[in-house]
Formats: C-alpha cells, sequence, structure tokens
C-alpha cells in the first residue's frame, strides 16, 4: 500500500457533466416560477453548495434580492428558500440523465486508480433523490465508485468536513492525508481541506469554464490556459493543494505524488 488510500470525486463537472450544465436551466427555470429573472452565470455562482444553500445564496445576491422583492413584495426569507427548492429539486430530477455522460477519460482514470489498490468515494451537492436519476446512467457507461455522500445525507454539507468523514468510514480509510479529494468548485475543494484531505482542484471540465465536451475539445489552446490560468487561481485560493485539467490528469499526479515528484502548487 502506498501513500493514498482512496481518492474521493465529486460528481458534476469533476467526473460527469462536462461544463456543470444539469442544474443551471433548472435555477433559471425555477426562479422564473416565481416571477424572477436570473442569469446562468448567476446560478453558477454558488455551485458545490448543497442546492439548499445554492438557492439560499442566489436570493442573497443584492441584485436577486432586489428583484424578488420588486416582484414578491418582501425580502428573501427561508420559507422563499423552501419554496424555491421544492420546485427545483424535482426539476432537476427530470433532467439530470441527460447530462449525466462520463467526461472523456474518467472510467479510464478510476480504472487506473482501482488497479493501484486505491478505494473511490464520492461526495455531491446534488440531493439523494436526484443522484438517484444519476446512478443507473453512470453505471451503464462503467463508473460504479465505492460510496456516494449527498447533500442531504448529513446535517451539515459543503464547505464543511461531514461528507469526507462519511467517506472514511464508508470506505475503511484513514488518516485523512491518505485520502484525496477532487473536485472542480470552491465548496467542493473547502471540504477537502476542512477534513484535512490532500485537494486537486478541477481547471476545464468543472463550472467555472462551463464548456460542454465538444466546446472544450474545439477550443484553442490559449482559451484553455485563460481558463486554467483564470479557475486554477480560484480553486487554489480555496486551498487546493493542486490544479489539473480533468479527472483523466489525476492518474499521473497519484504516480508522481506516490514517488515523491510532485510539490504542492
Amino acid at each position: 500500500m502506498g501513500r493514498f488510500k482512496a481518492v474521493v470525486f465529486d460528481w458534476a463537472g469533476t467526473t460527469i457533466d462536462c461544463g456543470s450544465f444539469a442544474p443551471m436551466g433548472v435555477f433559471v427555470e425555477a426562479f422564473a416560477k416565481f416571477g424572477v429573472t436570473v442569469t446562468i452565470q448567476e446560478a453558477r455562482g454558488p455551485m458545490g453548495m448543497p442546492k439548499w444553500d445554492h438557492i439560499d445564496a442566489m436570493l442573497k445576491a443584492p441584485r436577486i434580492a432586489a428583484a424578488w422583492e420588486k416582484v414578491l413584495g418582501h425580502v428573501p426569507t427561508g420559507a422563499d428558500v423552501d419554496a424555491v427548492y421544492k420546485v427545483f429539486v424535482p426539476m432537476n430530477e427530470e433532467v439530470v440523465a441527460n447530462y449525466a455522460i462520463l467526461i472523456p477519460g474518467a472510467r479510464e482514470a478510476i480504472e487506473t486508480l482501482r488497479q493501484r489498490g486505491l478505494k473511490i468515494g464520492s461526495t455531491t451537492g446534488y440531493t439523494r433523490s436526484i443522484m438517484e436519476h444519476v446512478l443507473p446512467v453512470a453505471a451503464r457507461q462503467g463508473y460504479e465508485p465505492d460510496n456516494l455522500v449527498c447533500a442531504d445525507d448529513l446535517v451539515e454539507g459543503r464547505p464543511g468536513p461531514l461528507g469526507m468523514y462519511k467517506c472514511f468510514v464508508d470506505l475503511g480509510v484513514y488518516p485523512p492525508d491518505a485520502v484525496i479529494k477532487v473536485d472542480d468548485t470552491v465548496p467542493g475543494i473547502a471540504e477537502g481541506v476542512a477534513a484535512g484531505c490532500l485537494t486537486v482542484g478541477v481547471c476545464l471540465t468543472g463550472n467555472e469554464a462551463g464548456l460542454t465536451a465538444d466546446e472544450l475539445a474545439a477550443a484553442s489552446e490559449e482559451t484553455k490556459a485563460e481558463i486554467r490560468d483564470r479557475v486554477g487561481a480560484k480553486l487554489k485560493a480555496a486551498g487546493a493543494d493542486f490544479v489539473v485539467d480533468s479527472v483523466a490528469d489525476i492518474p499521473e499526479l497519484v504516480e508522481r505524488l506516490e514517488a515523491g515528484r510532485a510539490a504542492a502548487e
């Protein structure tokens, strides 16, 4: 056994749904049900948080809060978060399977990590009911992690460490620095940092990049470099020890770490 015992992956933007598109249109549509217009960019801002917290963060954004008050006659409250969330979840359940396509290289990377003897865990900002639509689609593509911790499984989600603690228990792995957390969002990286794990940020396939797999494949090297620099800086500021382009790069990073050839970036 080497230095590491497990790698815990996020889902949307990290292992599936390049560009993290499944929730975005749903956020826009859910707010529209209340007569409030939000943009895809505004919806992307809190990505990685549990979805109730995500909606809460959106409603606390000054522009959206002002729009909500203008349309509904009062400043947003926790009851309003509940109302939007109640609309959002079933809408997301309806569409999420359509986006649950593995990111290029994900299956091969995970197979390589398993061959090294590593366990594969997963956490997500999605609810358990939403993930029930994702799991069979991922399984048909060859991806079945050893565990899954959803946003509503515990009393507190990201950016706190409880989801990672549950992974330690589920997978039977410890200490925390024997576990790598891989994520494309600030809250997801913070989750790993809070739990004491080595953290790796994914730059090109995630929410911050916002590109489909086809768009990413067609992007120029200059465009990729700009995204890599911009997103990498944000994820490092959140505490990422390393940043990579995609999940496909994780086995090579693990090999370098195990051999002592990688220094924190």
